[in-house]
């Protein structure tokens, strides 16, 4: 083995820009196969840990059954009933609900100390801030009031914080929301965007001033909290029928648990980096072919050697050998060089992007080196066979 692995090395060295093209065309196939496949992993990663961020538990419920028969929806008939405050009170009632967050939202000019800006506003309780993790930067949340109280309070995200205060705290500061004065008792830590909510950008007050500001008394969604994760999905059943007695027998609405979309996505996502990684890993079928064709043409270079080697007694499993031993050589050295290259190229993207978690998963790593020391294998039994099979005297007259 050690004499195969010697003359292997000794044929590689000999010719260096034959090795060199080689492990050059290995190296970007097994680079791309890495790149692709961590994108796709630190994608799924970064999109199951956004929805899991949302809270623990989660339950959204929204106006509207969920058809699943296709079609147009019908031009005549009811239209699905509003979510009310009272709905959401007879949901919180449920044993396996442990907070319940009543949403309402719009969007309105704000105002404060002369300065002005558009601004989305949230109505909803005390109730959000465990429901949606949220974590204060200064002051207090809304308070522990009824569900139908109205309060003149609010609590404001650090964007609107930093253009509306900028040179001043903002706790206990009036904020005129349309035609109507809130207190500012809080301030959002920056939380960023959250699957496309911005609370930076966010005034968050009570519901049921909410629903006075618009003149609106339905609610956009309903947010929940199960007790436990097998509470989860017996709330599901619970919340139909609260809603079902509720809404004349109707189960009008459509709840969503935050595992059937963490899951939902993860799956999507998970076949997606398979896609890619699958269509990167044509590079290596392409550098399988030519370490082939490479191999092919120094059989026929060295075909005296061969001669040499085989009226000197070397056996055909020998001289097969002594090829495959060089095709894997050259497959592991372009597998090393093409994952230096990768971990490289996602370095420099780290770098970029720094919020977008980079993650190269061991699997990846692992069969990218199996595979391109099979392809090297697979692709080098061709010119091995031919070698192997050359007839001394033949092969030493160069025919």
């Amino acid at each position: 083995m050690k004499d195969t692995l010697n003359q292997a090395l000794t044929a590689i060295f000999a010719q260096k820009l034959r090795a060199a093209l080689i492990v050059l065309a290995m190296s970007i196939g097994i680079s791309s196969v890495t790149i692709l496949t961590a994108l796709g992993e630190s994608a799924r990663s970064y999109i199951v840990h956004e929805f899991e961020a949302l809270g623990t538990h989660l339950l959204i419920m929204l106006p509207g059954r969920s058809e699943t028969t296709g079609g147009q929806p019908p031009i005549f008939g009811e239209t699905p009933r509003d979510l009310t405050l009272e709905d959401a009170e007879a949901i919180a009632r449920s044993r396996y609900i442990a907070a319940i967050a009543p949403v309402s939202v719009g969007s309105a000019p704000v105002s404060a100390l002369g300065l002005e800006r558009e601004a989305t506003i949230m109505g909803s309780t005390a109730a959000l801030r465990r429901v949606r993790h949220l974590n204060m930067a200064q002051g207090r949340f809304l308070p522990q009031t009824d569900i139908d109280q109205a309060l003149p309070v609010c609590v404001i995200g650090q964007t609107i914080k930093n253009e509306l205060f900028a040179k001043q705290s903002a706790l206990g500061q009036w904020l005129r929301i349309n035609d109507r004065r809130f207190r500012v008792i809080g301030v959002l830590s920056s939380e960023g965007q959250s699957v496309g909510v911005d609370f930076d950008e966010m005034v968050i007050i009570p519901v049921a001033s909410a629903q006075i500001l618009f003149n609106n008394h339905s609610l956009f969604r309903i947010l929940a909290e199960a007790k436990s994760k097998k509470a989860m999905y017996q709330a599901v059943i619970d919340i139909g029928q609260i809603i079902k007695r509720r809404h004349d027998g109707e189960e009008d609405i459509t709840v969503i648990t935050q595992d059937s979309v963490v899951n939902t996505f993860d799956e999507i996502l998970s076949a997606l980096t398979l896609t890619v990684a699958s269509i990167a890993a044509i590079s290596l079928v392409v550098a399988g072919v030519l370490v082939m064709n490479v191999m092919l043409v120094s059989v026929s270079q060295r075909t005296p050697e061969i001669g040499l080697l085989k009226a000197l007694g070397a056996s055909q499993s020998q001289l097969q050998w002594l090829f495959l031993t060089e095709a894997a050589i050259l497959s592991i050295a372009g597998a090393l060089l093409g994952l230096l290259l990768g971990k490289l190229a996602l370095f420099l993207f780290q770098m970029l992007y720094p919020n977008f978690p980079v993650i190269l998963p061991t699997w990846a790593l692992m069969a990218a080196l199996l595979v391109s020391v099979l392809t090297g294998l697979v692709f080098g039994v061709l010119p091995a066979r031919k070698a192997a099979k050359l007839e001394p005297i033949s092969a030493l007259a160069k025919r």
